[in-house]
Protein backbone atom coordinates (compact mmCIF):
# COMPACT_ATOMS: atom_id res chain seq x y z
CA UNK A 1 0.00 0.00 0.00
CA UNK A 2 1.30 3.51 0.29
CA UNK A 3 0.81 4.55 -3.39
CA UNK A 4 -1.86 6.35 -4.36
CA UNK A 5 -5.04 5.13 -6.47
CA UNK A 6 -5.78 6.02 -9.82
CA UNK A 7 -8.54 8.04 -10.62
CA UNK A 8 -10.62 6.17 -11.27
CA UNK A 9 -11.37 4.64 -8.12
CA UNK A 10 -12.95 8.13 -6.69
CA UNK A 11 -15.71 7.42 -8.78
CA UNK A 12 -18.82 6.14 -6.50
CA UNK A 13 -19.34 2.12 -7.17
CA UNK A 14 -22.55 0.87 -7.13
CA UNK A 15 -22.95 -2.54 -4.33
CA UNK A 16 -25.15 -5.20 -5.82
CA UNK A 17 -26.82 -6.02 -2.42
CA UNK A 18 -28.30 -2.81 -1.01
CA UNK A 19 -27.68 -4.22 2.55
CA UNK A 20 -24.16 -3.66 2.11
CA UNK A 21 -24.21 -0.08 1.07
CA UNK A 22 -22.17 2.20 2.66
CA UNK A 23 -20.38 -0.25 5.12
CA UNK A 24 -17.68 -2.01 2.33
CA UNK A 25 -15.89 0.15 -0.09
CA UNK A 26 -14.47 -1.26 -3.17
CA UNK A 27 -11.60 1.21 -3.31
CA UNK A 28 -10.75 0.28 0.56
CA UNK A 29 -10.25 -3.52 -0.77
CA UNK A 30 -7.84 -2.37 -3.91
CA UNK A 31 -5.68 -0.63 -1.45
CA UNK A 32 -5.65 -3.51 1.11
CA UNK A 33 -4.09 -5.75 -1.71
CA UNK A 34 -2.62 -2.75 -3.05
CA UNK A 35 -4.29 -3.03 -6.86
CA UNK A 36 -3.94 0.07 -8.80
CA UNK A 37 -5.58 -1.31 -12.13
CA UNK A 38 -8.75 -0.90 -14.05
CA UNK A 39 -12.28 -2.17 -12.26
CA UNK A 40 -14.55 -0.96 -15.22
CA UNK A 41 -13.01 -4.35 -17.36
CA UNK A 42 -15.17 -7.64 -17.50
CA UNK A 43 -12.36 -9.27 -18.80
CA UNK A 44 -10.19 -12.14 -17.59
CA UNK A 45 -6.81 -9.82 -17.45
CA UNK A 46 -8.45 -7.88 -15.17
CA UNK A 47 -10.00 -10.74 -12.86
CA UNK A 48 -6.31 -12.69 -13.12
CA UNK A 49 -4.84 -9.20 -11.62
CA UNK A 50 -7.09 -8.67 -9.21
CA UNK A 51 -6.68 -12.56 -8.15
CA UNK A 52 -2.65 -12.18 -8.17
CA UNK A 53 -2.51 -9.46 -6.19
CA UNK A 54 -5.30 -10.96 -3.44
CA UNK A 55 -2.67 -13.91 -3.01
CA UNK A 56 0.07 -11.96 -2.66
CA UNK A 57 -1.46 -9.93 0.07
CA UNK A 58 -3.97 -11.92 1.89
CA UNK A 59 -2.49 -14.72 3.75
CA UNK A 60 -4.45 -18.29 3.55
CA UNK A 61 -4.97 -18.89 7.42
CA UNK A 62 -6.46 -20.50 10.78
CA UNK A 63 -5.04 -18.75 13.22
CA UNK A 64 -8.36 -17.48 14.60
CA UNK A 65 -8.84 -20.94 15.67
CA UNK A 66 -6.11 -21.36 17.48
CA UNK A 67 -6.45 -17.43 18.98
CA UNK A 68 -10.00 -18.35 20.54
CA UNK A 69 -12.02 -16.43 17.72
CA UNK A 70 -14.85 -17.71 15.86
CA UNK A 71 -14.72 -17.86 12.48
CA UNK A 72 -17.84 -16.30 11.35
CA UNK A 73 -19.25 -17.14 7.41
CA UNK A 74 -20.73 -13.11 7.05
CA UNK A 75 -19.54 -11.01 4.55
CA UNK A 76 -19.39 -8.04 6.21
CA UNK A 77 -17.75 -10.21 9.14
CA UNK A 78 -15.01 -11.31 6.80
CA UNK A 79 -14.62 -7.52 4.98
CA UNK A 80 -13.45 -5.78 8.36
CA UNK A 81 -11.29 -9.04 9.15
CA UNK A 82 -9.27 -9.08 5.76
CA UNK A 83 -9.92 -5.39 4.72
CA UNK A 84 -9.83 -3.26 7.89
CA UNK A 85 -7.67 -5.79 10.21
CA UNK A 86 -5.28 -6.94 7.51
CA UNK A 87 -6.05 -10.61 8.35
CA UNK A 88 -6.28 -13.31 6.18
CA UNK A 89 -8.84 -16.20 6.20
CA UNK A 90 -9.11 -19.60 4.68
CA UNK A 91 -11.46 -20.65 1.66
CA UNK A 92 -14.22 -19.59 2.94
CA UNK A 93 -13.79 -15.94 4.22
CA UNK A 94 -11.29 -15.43 0.95
CA UNK A 95 -13.23 -16.84 -1.86
CA UNK A 96 -17.02 -14.84 -0.43
CA UNK A 97 -14.98 -11.63 -0.25
CA UNK A 98 -13.62 -12.23 -3.94
CA UNK A 99 -17.28 -13.44 -4.73
CA UNK A 100 -18.32 -10.20 -3.33
CA UNK A 101 -15.42 -8.18 -4.99
CA UNK A 102 -16.21 -9.67 -8.67
CA UNK A 103 -19.83 -9.29 -8.67
CA UNK A 104 -19.46 -5.45 -7.76
CA UNK A 105 -17.56 -5.38 -10.79
CA UNK A 106 -19.94 -6.83 -12.73
CA UNK A 107 -18.54 -10.43 -13.44
CA UNK A 108 -21.00 -13.68 -13.52
CA UNK A 109 -19.91 -15.33 -10.33
CA UNK A 110 -21.14 -18.86 -8.55
CA UNK A 111 -20.67 -20.35 -6.04
CA UNK A 112 -19.29 -24.25 -5.91
CA UNK A 113 -18.49 -26.69 -3.55
CA UNK A 114 -15.43 -28.83 -3.55
CA UNK A 115 -14.35 -32.01 -1.86
CA UNK A 116 -10.43 -31.93 -0.64
CA UNK A 117 -8.25 -34.79 -1.21
CA UNK A 118 -6.87 -36.32 1.96
CA UNK A 119 -3.45 -37.98 0.76
CA UNK A 120 -3.52 -39.91 4.65
CA UNK A 121 -6.83 -41.73 3.30
CA UNK A 122 -6.05 -41.45 -0.14
CA UNK A 123 -9.74 -40.40 -0.80
CA UNK A 124 -11.98 -36.92 -0.60
CA UNK A 125 -14.87 -36.68 2.39
CA UNK A 126 -18.06 -37.22 2.21
CA UNK A 127 -19.04 -33.73 2.40
CA UNK A 128 -18.36 -30.61 0.58
CA UNK A 129 -15.45 -28.70 2.77
CA UNK A 130 -14.19 -25.67 0.33
CA UNK A 131 -15.46 -23.30 -1.30
CA UNK A 132 -14.61 -22.50 -4.95
CA UNK A 133 -16.02 -19.61 -7.71
CA UNK A 134 -17.35 -20.49 -11.04
CA UNK A 135 -17.07 -17.33 -13.43
CA UNK A 136 -18.95 -16.59 -16.86
CA UNK A 137 -16.95 -14.47 -19.35
CA UNK A 138 -17.30 -14.24 -22.60
CA UNK A 139 -18.71 -17.15 -23.40
CA UNK A 140 -16.20 -19.21 -21.24
CA UNK A 141 -16.55 -20.68 -18.07
CA UNK A 142 -13.07 -20.17 -15.18
CA UNK A 143 -13.00 -20.90 -11.84
CA UNK A 144 -11.19 -18.27 -9.71
CA UNK A 145 -9.82 -19.18 -5.94
CA UNK A 146 -8.13 -17.59 -3.75
CA UNK A 147 -8.83 -19.78 -0.63
CA UNK A 148 -6.29 -22.55 -0.76
CA UNK A 149 -3.02 -21.61 0.31
CA UNK A 150 0.36 -23.47 0.46
CA UNK A 151 2.02 -24.83 -2.69
CA UNK A 152 -1.98 -25.64 -4.15
CA UNK A 153 -2.79 -22.13 -4.41
CA UNK A 154 -3.92 -21.13 -8.39
CA UNK A 155 -2.27 -17.81 -9.62
CA UNK A 156 -4.57 -17.48 -11.98
CA UNK A 157 -8.06 -18.22 -12.99
CA UNK A 158 -8.50 -21.78 -14.75
CA UNK A 159 -10.20 -21.88 -17.88
CA UNK A 160 -13.12 -24.76 -17.38
CA UNK A 161 -11.64 -27.56 -19.41
CA UNK A 162 -10.90 -30.98 -19.27
CA UNK A 163 -7.50 -32.43 -19.74
CA UNK A 164 -5.78 -29.46 -20.96
CA UNK A 165 -2.60 -28.36 -19.35
CA UNK A 166 -2.67 -24.69 -17.73
CA UNK A 167 0.65 -24.22 -16.78
CA UNK A 168 1.12 -21.34 -13.94
CA UNK A 169 3.96 -20.32 -11.84
CA UNK A 170 3.67 -22.90 -8.72
CA UNK A 171 3.07 -25.86 -11.82
CA UNK A 172 1.09 -27.51 -14.07
CA UNK A 173 -2.59 -27.36 -12.93
CA UNK A 174 -5.16 -29.15 -15.06
CA UNK A 175 -9.41 -30.69 -14.43
CA UNK A 176 -9.80 -33.60 -15.42
CA UNK A 177 -13.86 -34.58 -16.10
CA UNK A 178 -15.42 -37.95 -15.04
CA UNK A 179 -19.16 -38.08 -15.57
CA UNK A 180 -20.27 -34.55 -14.15
CA UNK A 181 -17.41 -34.55 -11.61
CA UNK A 182 -14.53 -32.69 -11.90
CA UNK A 183 -11.32 -33.10 -10.55
CA UNK A 184 -7.95 -30.35 -10.33
CA UNK A 185 -4.38 -31.65 -9.89
CA UNK A 186 -1.29 -30.43 -10.24
CA UNK A 187 2.30 -31.89 -11.95
CA UNK A 188 4.48 -30.80 -9.57
CA UNK A 189 8.18 -29.96 -10.20
CA UNK A 190 11.74 -31.42 -9.11
CA UNK A 191 12.39 -29.96 -5.88
CA UNK A 192 16.01 -29.42 -4.97
CA UNK A 193 15.37 -29.81 -0.59
CA UNK A 194 18.33 -27.66 1.18
CA UNK A 195 17.88 -29.42 4.25
CA UNK A 196 15.87 -32.56 4.00
CA UNK A 197 15.52 -33.58 7.56
CA UNK A 198 13.32 -30.87 8.45
CA UNK A 199 10.82 -31.24 5.09
CA UNK A 200 8.11 -33.57 4.37
CA UNK A 201 8.42 -37.28 4.03
CA UNK A 202 10.31 -38.60 0.58
CA UNK A 203 6.95 -40.26 -0.59
CA UNK A 204 5.28 -36.76 -0.80
CA UNK A 205 8.21 -34.94 -1.96
CA UNK A 206 8.17 -37.58 -5.13
CA UNK A 207 4.72 -37.38 -5.76
CA UNK A 208 4.80 -36.07 -9.47
CA UNK A 209 0.71 -35.64 -9.86
CA UNK A 210 -1.10 -34.46 -6.62
CA UNK A 211 -5.08 -34.25 -6.73
CA UNK A 212 -6.17 -31.35 -4.85
CA UNK A 213 -9.60 -31.58 -5.43
CA UNK A 214 -12.91 -32.63 -6.77
CA UNK A 215 -16.30 -30.46 -7.22
CA UNK A 216 -19.30 -30.42 -9.46
CA UNK A 217 -20.75 -27.75 -11.32
CA UNK A 218 -24.29 -27.56 -8.99
CA UNK A 219 -24.56 -24.08 -7.65
CA UNK A 220 -24.32 -22.97 -4.03
CA UNK A 221 -25.85 -20.73 -1.54
CA UNK A 222 -23.00 -19.79 1.25
CA UNK A 223 -25.45 -21.29 3.92
CA UNK A 224 -24.72 -24.72 2.70
CA UNK A 225 -21.35 -24.18 3.91
CA UNK A 226 -22.13 -23.24 7.23
CA UNK A 227 -22.16 -26.87 8.45
CA UNK A 228 -18.04 -27.42 7.32
CA UNK A 229 -17.72 -23.88 8.45
CA UNK A 230 -18.51 -24.85 12.01
CA UNK A 231 -16.97 -28.60 11.88
CA UNK A 232 -13.52 -27.57 10.41
CA UNK A 233 -12.94 -25.27 13.15
CA UNK A 234 -14.56 -27.51 16.08
CA UNK A 235 -13.95 -30.94 15.09
CA UNK A 236 -11.25 -32.64 17.35
CA UNK A 237 -9.55 -34.56 13.95
CA UNK A 238 -10.06 -31.49 11.96
CA UNK A 239 -6.44 -30.21 10.35
CA UNK A 240 -7.62 -26.83 11.06
CA UNK A 241 -7.88 -27.42 15.01
CA UNK A 242 -4.46 -29.86 14.83
CA UNK A 243 -2.60 -27.42 13.50
CA UNK A 244 -2.27 -23.18 13.31
CA UNK A 245 -1.57 -22.50 9.15
CA UNK A 246 -0.58 -19.71 7.62
CA UNK A 247 0.83 -19.11 4.19
CA UNK A 248 1.47 -16.45 1.48
CA UNK A 249 2.17 -16.22 -1.84
CA UNK A 250 5.22 -14.27 -3.04
CA UNK A 251 6.32 -12.90 -6.31
CA UNK A 252 8.13 -15.90 -7.30
CA UNK A 253 7.04 -18.48 -4.55
CA UNK A 254 5.57 -19.33 -1.28
CA UNK A 255 5.60 -19.07 2.21
CA UNK A 256 3.86 -21.67 5.07
CA UNK A 257 4.28 -21.11 8.25
CA UNK A 258 2.43 -24.87 9.95
CA UNK A 259 3.10 -24.73 13.90
CA UNK A 260 6.63 -23.71 14.34
CA UNK A 261 7.80 -24.47 10.97
CA UNK A 262 7.89 -22.06 8.09
CA UNK A 263 8.82 -23.84 4.74
CA UNK A 264 10.00 -21.35 1.51
CA UNK A 265 9.63 -22.45 -1.69
CA UNK A 266 10.73 -20.43 -5.11
CA UNK A 267 9.29 -21.43 -7.94
CA UNK A 268 11.87 -22.67 -10.91
CA UNK A 269 14.27 -21.81 -9.26
CA UNK A 270 16.57 -23.46 -11.33
CA UNK A 271 15.26 -25.20 -15.06
CA UNK A 272 12.05 -27.25 -13.96
CA UNK A 273 13.12 -27.16 -10.23
CA UNK A 274 11.54 -25.36 -7.04
CA UNK A 275 13.83 -24.48 -4.45
CA UNK A 276 12.69 -25.40 -0.76
CA UNK A 277 14.27 -24.51 2.84
CA UNK A 278 12.58 -24.96 5.68
CA UNK A 279 13.08 -23.65 9.08
CA UNK A 280 11.77 -24.31 12.99
CA UNK A 281 11.46 -21.87 15.38
CA UNK A 282 10.74 -19.51 12.53
CA UNK A 283 7.58 -17.26 13.18
CA UNK A 284 7.77 -14.15 10.65
CA UNK A 285 6.17 -14.59 7.39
Amino acid sequence: MGKSLPPLLTQPIIFSHPSLRGSMDIKEYFARISYQGSHNKQDLATMSDIVQHHIQAVPFENLSIHCGERIELDLEATYNKIVRKNRGGWCMENNYLLSWVLKTLGYDVTLLGAKVFVPELDGYPEDIDHLLLRVDLDGKSYIADVGFGMAYQLWQPMELISGTDQPQTPGVFRFQEENGIWYLEKVKRKQWVLNPSTSTSPNVEDEVCRRIYLFTLQPRDIEEFRGCNAHLQTAPDSLFVTKSICSLQTADGVRALVGWKLTEIKYNYRDNMDLVETHRDKVQL
